[in-house]
């Protein structure tokens, strides 16, 4: 489908962070794909910890910073979590971003591009637990970049030439999902 939105959300936020470069090369890869692709940086959309009175599903956001990160989110089909491995689990500055919504993450697909020690493969397995609460149905392909081999001295990141064809596997499968979603919204 052409007409499908995906957002690549950067998942950390802290100083010196692999993670921008990361998705610096999702969006690369994204390019000349049939949906449009935009990057969404928590570093960007500053969210105190959760400080709704209400719990999101319930979908009256009282806070300025909360209707706007919901606007922000909304209008997508689809999103690419780019998330670190911190102590074996998501950044808690992309926990908390999903944490701040409900509705408008439903019916909607996702896709993983992990990276750490483990290649952030334990901080997926995390975050497709939270997506199925959230009603996200997300895809099986993912990418895991491994500090030891993906980065030059654990920093500068020179992912492998076999990601790439990965990274076209999971678009697709992501477009696919999200394609099909759509239908239910």
């Amino acid at each position: 489908m052409t007409d499908l939105r995906i957002a690549v959300i950067l998942g950390s936020t802290r100083p010196g962070r692999n993670g921008k470069a990361v998705a610096d090369w999702v969006m690369e890869q994204a390019q000349g794909r049939p949906s449009t692709y935009e990057l969404i940086d928590l570093a960007d959309h500053p969210l105190p910890l959760l400080d709704e009175p209400i719990p999101p599903s319930q979908g009256q956001y009282k806070n300025e910073h909360t209707k706007k990160w919901a606007a922000t989110i909304a209008p997508f089909d689809g999103y690419v979590f780019v998330t670190p491995e911190y102590n074996h689990s998501t950044s808690g500055a992309l926990k908390n971003a999903i944490d701040y919504a409900y509705a408008e993450w439903n019916d909607k697909a996702a896709a993983y591009v992990g990276y750490g020690s483990l290649g952030g493969a334990r901080a997926v397995e995390h975050l497709r637990a939270i997506a199925a609460e959230l009603q996200i149905a997300d895809v099986r392909q993912q990418l895991n970049f491994l500090l030891a081999t993906d980065f030059v001295d654990f920093t500068e990141f020179t992912p492998g030439d076999h990601h790439a064809p990965l990274a076209q596997d999971m678009f697709a499968q992501l477009e696919r999902w999200a394609g099909a979603l759509k239908t239910l919204r």
